[in-house]
């Protein structure tokens, strides 16, 4: 197996994955890389970092979003060294052995199955909210079953939807920012201009102090889950070591437009303390502004935010179980290939659990989401651990072979590295102070140790297997 600073020779820099097909377009690529930083998150769960720090958010947002862009460029310089199918978990094999490649792969994978699930059920619920006529079971069985069809046709329609989907979200955000603007410099007469007013007032630019942004950071550190798919998304792209540079370089200051621009929007145009903010932070300026039709444009945003992530979360779980199945890790069925080069078993095992869901709406539908975001817990905190622990052995690694002529580096290596792994060690211990985060935290990594103690004992009895199977050297077969 190669390391993922020692990519297979190639003189175009298109790297052949086994079976799948290179057939998503560079376009595609950046745009689902900006649209994986801009999931529901922003558009639900900035309220809640509102109203635990007030104005102070920006610094939450501020921290968060450099720890992601850390994140993204150590994963892209991975990447792009070394396309794959199975990203971070190839890397992580490649770092620190089988055992860790297959732990953070099949955790990952059952992330990727329960926000899948968690998606539908959201995207159902607000559905049935806003269009009473509609059940919550029906309306999440229409989105498995369409975003699946849209998975089964190939990388090439799913690159297409995903690049609208995430077309219409920057959009949005682009004209949410052109309207927050214009309420803050006066130009819209309907309201009172506050100026800058909002971010002192009310108990000052922090009000919870330390403690709240704190608070805060651990909030929205979790809205930047689902950057990862562009790293797996990469090995189907023509060219992926080029186009992976490309999709890392143009996220970096995007994050920080749409992400701390909203917020810093928010948090100028109304009082932190309105209780609209903490629900519905987008509708509540939007309304503000008079805007008419704010809340039904706001949640069909949303919904298309949480049809987006089911999307891709959909295509990295399936690739993940395939090159799971690659390495040996997961039954060969899930490896199989169809003629337009879908891994179908793989997708249909992801979506599986998400069908299943279906009836969980239908029996209790205001008991599944909780159920499922719970669940997923802190599963992002491990994966972005795996993922800077691989590339500061890695890096280290190509430093001593004498390579240097990566396709994409890490800035500031190894010092920058680190502090990524000590921001992701503060949160970390920051959810040690907060009840609902600790029992997260605790079960995460006790599933975590689990699924390496299964991954352990697969590996001894694929071992001993293959030293049965091999014959013994007799003095006759000797010479």
């Amino acid at each position: 197996m190669n390391t993922v600073h020692d990519p297979p020779a190639s003189t175009t820099g298109t790297v052949v994955t086994k079976g799948l097909q290179q057939a998503m377009k560079p376009r595609q690529l950046v745009m689902m890389s900006l649209g994986g930083a801009i999931g529901a998150g922003l558009f639900v769960g900035s309220g809640a970092g509102i109203a635990v720090a007030g104005p102070a958010v920006l610094v939450s947002f501020l921290i968060a979003g450099f720890l992601v862009v850390l994140v993204m460029r150590m994963m892209g310089e991975m990447v792009a060294a070394d396309p794959d199918s199975g990203a971070f978990s190839v890397h992580a094999e490649n770092a620190m052995g089988p055992i860790a490649g297959r732990t953070i792969g099949w955790l990952y994978w059952v992330q990727v199955v329960i926000v899948v699930a968690a998606e539908a059920t959201a995207a159902a619920a607000i559905t049935a909210a806003s269009i009473p006529a509609v059940p919550q079971w029906a309306a999440a069985l229409a989105y498995m079953s369409v975003l699946t069809a849209v998975n089964l046709a190939g990388v090439s329609r799913f690159g297409e939807f995903e690049f609208w989907f995430a077309a219409l979200k920057i959009v949005a955000i682009v004209a949410f920012l052109a309207v927050g603007s214009a309420m803050i410099l006066g130009w819209i007469p309907s309201f009172d201009a506050p100026g800058l007013s909002n971010l002192t007032g009310h108990g000052g630019f922090a009000p919870n102090g330390v403690t709240g942004i704190a608070a805060g950071l651990l909030i929205v550190v979790f809205a930047f889950g689902g950057t990862e798919v562009m790293a797996i998304a990469a090995a189907e792209t023509s060219e992926p070591r080029r186009n992976v540079s490309r999709a890392v370089r143009s996220i970096v200051w995007r994050i920080l437009v749409f992400y701390v621009g909203s917020v810093l929007i928010m948090v100028a145009v109304l009082p932190w303390t309105a209780d609209e903010l903490a629900t519905g932070p987008f509708v509540a300026v939007l309304n503000a502004a008079h805007v008419p039709g704010a809340g039904a444009v706001m949640t069909v945003v949303v919904v298309i935010a949480l049809l987006s992530s089911l999307n891709a979360m959909l295509f990295s779980g399936s690739r993940m179980i395939y090159s799971l199945s690659e390495r040996g890790a997961a039954a060969k069925v899930f490896g199989r290939v169809s003629g337009n080069g879908v891994p179908r078993v793989a997708v249909l095992a992801s979506v599986t659990f998400g069908f299943v869901t279906v009836v969980l709406n239908y029996l209790a539908p205001d008991r599944v989401l909780p159920l499922l975001l719970n669940a997923v817990g802190s599963t992002i905190l491990v994966l972005w651990t795996f993922v800077t622990v691989s590339q500061i052995v890695l890096r280290r690694r190509a430093e001593r072979s004498g390579r240097t002529d990566l396709p994409l580096k890490m800035w500031g290596f190894p010092y920058l590295s680190y502090v990524a792994l000590a921001l992701l060690a503060a949160v970390a211990v920051l959810a040690l102070f907060d009840d609902a985060a600790r029992n997260q935290l605790f079960a995460t990594l006790t599933f975590t140790c689990a699924i390496t103690l299964a991954c352990w004992v697969l590996g001894r009895r694929q071992r001993g297997a293959a030293a049965d199977s091999t014959p013994e050297k007799t003095p006759e077969t000797v010479g």
